[in-house]
């Protein structure tokens, strides 16, 4: 497939402006054709009155419709081969192999989120049928499910160009809602991008969606992103990157007129606190594992473990010197834009010139300037205490390993801690015992809680929830991974007394659809005994 360069407006390639730009690979800094147009307002206008024509439409479609496009978007984008893979790899730097991976991360999701379309039990249905006989009042007849909101804008990761991007957890759980989406790419990757875009447009052609169900647009700049949110047209917003572009984001959602929900997960520091019985039993398997977290993709993920709490007298200085020896095994990798790698080195000389903290470089030397090096600090718990920017993500491989002296120092460090997307925990069971009231401490702070494990690797199931409270994401209650995730798109809507034909199938007597529903407070799939017989 030949790239355009071209905005995706209503599933067409003709969004073009007066204004582009090309992306960079990361392994030379070298430009990569074509150039691609940022969307000036009129096209991004465009795309999102597209969407609130397609809404009516989509909404209203089956589950069952919404499902086969679904599961035809994974199918086109299997298809693409290793035309997405080699773009991908030449616009991130990413490894073939990773990259691999990470499209069957995004088939994969994109397909669990057609499954639950099909089991239908999302919409949370809750029937309370009427009590004409009850007195002092009547009751009348309740109903109430989930419905979609309407356009949603999506912004694609920089760091994971194809499970968070255009056809990653926020554009797959947004169209199962009902919801279209106007993707606002990441201009690291704006060719995989187009690639990805144009699998979801073929997509819905084949399977008969209405044309505004999706559109992509580009933009070097943040005014793109900002137009984007601003338009009136847009209901809900999606986005997943750093600190600073999501308050960016913030700001002028507030300053629309009608107010809409933006759910921003902006990284974490995700502690670790590795407690004493395990880190004598297992430092070195502790050392080994932990290395790999802080190294994997180059540091780039929002859960990298960026701190690590433990007691120098159960066996500290030992588990440090094998942490060193793994990280000296551990080559440099490339980082994904030159912003990102001078980030990275700014993050590291701020952190160098604190007094009181001690640095170890696994290597001095890179191959060029866009490599991040992994790196090592440690420094004391009052340091820590006193210096608020160690609490602060640093995009990229290193940690900071804080020295405590007693439990009630974790506790100390726990109560300055703000929120994360995970806090993990290695300990024997004795240790979870000791420390049991530090961990539920830690479960007012954090979205998941990990025991004897690392954070790095989010699996993409129901139970999981990627999002925490506050810096680590905007609202605590929203996850970007997992079912759960088709929650943040949808408003309940209630019907009171309405007749039969006038109902959504999820509502009707005889459950057409055999859902789970909550009828007369006891949950069933077959209610009619319930609903007349209450």
């Amino acid at each position: 497939m030949e790239l355009t360069g071209c905005n995706i407006v209503g599933c067409s390639l003709n969004g073009r402006g007066n204004t582009t730009f090309t992306a960079v690979t990361p392994q030379t800094g070298g430009e990569l054709c074509p150039s691609f147009y940022e969307a000036p307002p009129e096209v991004i206008g465009a795309a999102v009155n597209a969407g609130a024509e397609a809404f009516a439409g989509f909404s209203r479609m089956s589950p069952r419709k919404r499902a086969e496009f679904l599961e035809a978007i994974a199918g086109k984008i299997e298809l693409l081969g290793s035309t997405l893979i080699d773009r991908c790899h030449q616009e991130t730097g990413l490894p073939e192999k990773r990259l691999e991976a990470e499209r069957g991360r995004t088939v994969n999701q994109i397909r669990m989120f057609a499954d639950l379309l099909r089991e239908g039990s999302w919409v949370e249905a809750r029937i309370d049928t009427a009590l004409p006989e009850r007195t002092p009042v009547p009751r009348p007849d309740i109903r109430q499910m989930l419905k979609p909101m309407g356009p949603v804008a999506v912004f694609g990761a920089g760091n994971f160009p194809l499970a968070f991007s255009v056809a990653g957890g926020d554009t797959a759980s947004a169209l199962a809602s009902g919801c279209p989406v106007i993707v606002k790419a990441h201009p690291a990757h704006p060719g995989t991008s187009e690639l990805t875009g144009m699998a979801i447009v073929e997509a819905a052609q084949g399977t008969g969606m209405p044309e505004g169900v999706f559109s992509l647009l580009h933009g070097a700049t943040p005014e793109t992103g900002i137009r984007l949110v601003r338009h009136p047209g847009i209901t809900a917003v999606a986005f997943t990157g750093s600190y600073k572009a999501g308050m960016t984001l913030r700001d002028a959602v507030n300053r629309r007129d009608v107010p809409i929900p933006l759910f921003a997960e902006m990284g974490s520091v995700n502690p670790v606190f590795l407690l004493p019985g395990a880190l004598e039993d297992r430092k070195g398997e502790i050392a080994e594992g932990l290395a790999a977290s802080v190294t994997l993709g180059a540091g780039q993920f929002c859960t990298n473990p960026g701190l690590v709490f433990l007691k120098r007298s159960s066996g500290g200085d030992a588990f440090i010197h094998l942490l060193r020896n793994c990280l000296l095994e551990t080559p440099p990798e490339i980082m994904l834009t030159p912003a990102t790698c001078s980030s990275y080195r700014d993050a590291l000389k701020v952190r160098r010139e604190i007094t009181g903290v001690q640095t170890f470089w696994s290597t001095l030397d890179s191959p060029h300037g866009l490599y991040g090096p992994p790196a090592l600090f440690e420094t004391s718990l009052e340091v820590f205490l006193s210096n608020p920017i160690l609490r602060k993500e640093a995009f990229g491989p290193c940690t900071v390993i804080v020295w405590v002296e007693s439990g009630e120092d974790l506790n100390l460090a726990a109560d300055v801690i703000q929120g994360e997307l995970t806090v993990s925990f290695h300990g024997t069971e004795r240790d979870i015992q000791e420390y049991r009231n530090l961990v539920e401490k830690m479960t007012l702070k954090a979205g998941r809680i990990i025991i004897n494990g690392f954070p790095t690797g989010v699996e993409v199931c129901p139970a999981m929830h990627h999002g925490g409270p506050f810096p680590a994401a905007l609202d605590p209650r929203a996850t970007s991974v997992g079912t759960l995730a088709i929650r943040r798109f949808c408003r309940p809507v209630c019907y009171q007394d309405a007749p039969e034909e006038l109902l959504p199938a999820e509502l009707k007597d005889g459950n057409p659809w055999n859902i789970l529903r909550l009828v007369n407070g006891k949950w069933a799939y077959n209610a009619t005994f319930l609903l007349h017989n209450h």
